[in-house]
């Protein structure tokens, strides 16, 4: 029997599955939007309306706050913040995470945006705030190099079970115009790219002009172009600039205008490039399992050891107490023998009390 319950608890502690916190259900729930990286602000803020309304049908919603803009939590005009403040759970007779599987359903017919949902939890060993719930890293020196493996990445990692929910941060599929100037063209029509570089800026930047003061406000006075001529690129046809004669030449008597992609955003960890891929559980799997099968996941698409792969937050924490747990068990196993041999000892001297001689220590005859 003693080998038996030997074997059996080493083989539960093998393949027992394993978690750290469990997931807790606070009334309230964080929507990180994601739309198209070449998205305006006016297309985001009607896919953001769009996602807000459809929350908010929802019988188990009681309210919600939405924002979006580039700020310290925004770092790229293609991302908004939802939170979603939940009915008390004797109203809604749901979990936190049976309510988002609902709502998931229902945004993902919100066309041109994609929301990922995660509960708020009081306790967190999170140190960044990702798209959802669980972050694993790419570092790596060579930015090129970890655009092209990322993405091999992340659709190995949409094919596991354990899995849902996979995202990242990587956004370098931004819109860019370069604009090319024809310096001979531009010198003998009398126009220097400083010239240049204020009509650009007078035209499309936030360059402030004058003040106005109240008695109560002042009021700051910003120059720009009508909307109608900043909506596309070709816009650019319609800018003219003074030349040093005083005449107006258009921009694209001397310039050249090129369309490319480039970089929303590139993040760091210390002092190389990095990207965050997040990923949430899938209905009863645990994170043990997850940990595991993106490690298989990683060696199997034959990731070059140049990039650094490190799980983050609670992931990590969440390794760092499992590799102590044999350490831990073989303690409390030298602390139970420890008192069972003072107990053991303590049978055979009356004066010393344990379990064993406790009731004839207190018999009237030794007193």
């Amino acid at each position: 029997m003693t080998i038996g319950t030997l074997v059996g608890t080493i083989l539960l502690y093998i393949y027992v599955p394993k978690g750290f916190f469990p997931v807790q259900d606070t009334g309230v729930l964080l929507g990180v939007s994601e739309a198209p990286q070449n998205v305006s602000f006016a297309a985001m803020t009607a896919r953001q309306r769009a996602l807000a309304d459809v929350i908010l049908q929802d019988p188990a919603v009681e309210s919600l706050s939405s924002f979006i803009g580039i700020d310290g939590t925004n770092t790229t005009l293609n991302s908004g913040r939802i939170q979603i403040n939940l009915k008390p759970l004797e109203d809604r007779k749901l979990s936190a995470s049976e309510v988002i599987r609902r709502l998931q359903s229902a945004i993902a017919k919100v066309d041109g945006i994609t929301l990922f949902l995660q509960p708020v939890q009081d306790l967190t060993v999170e140190d960044r705030v990702s798209r959802t719930q669980f972050q694993y890293s790419l570092e790596d020196v060579d930015p090129k190099e970890l655009a092209y493996w990322t993405p091999k990445f992340v659709e190995k990692l949409k094919t596991l079970p354990d899995l849902r929910d996979v995202a990242t941060d990587q956004l370098n599929d931004g819109l860019l115009a370069t604009l090319t100037i024809d310096r001979d063209t531009a010198s003998r029509l009398g126009i220097l790219p400083a010239d240049i570089d204020n009509t650009l800026y007078d035209a499309f930047g936030q360059r402030q002009v004058s003040t106005i003061f109240t008695q109560l406000n002042q009021y700051h006075v910003v120059m720009e172009v009508d909307k109608s001529f900043r909506q596309t690129p070709a816009a650019l046809k319609d800018i003219y600039v003074r030349s040093s004669n005083g005449q107006q030449v258009p921009l694209s008597a001397f310039t050249r205008f090129e369309a490319g992609t480039s970089s929303l955003a590139i993040n760091h960890q210390g002092q190389f490039p990095v990207v965050t891929i997040s990923f949430n559980l899938a209905p009863g799997a645990s994170l043990g399992g997850a940990t595991t099968a993106i490690d298989k996941a990683r060696q199997e698409i034959a990731m070059p050891p140049s990039i650094q792969a490190t799980f983050q937050g609670t992931a990590a924490a969440f390794l760092r107490s499992v590799s102590n747990e044999p350490l831990l068990i073989l303690a409390a196993l030298v602390t139970v023998y420890i008192v069972l041999g003072i107990c053991t000892r303590a049978t055979f001297i009356p004066s010393r009390f344990c379990l064993r001689c406790l009731p004839r220590a207190l018999a009237p005859s030794s007193r």
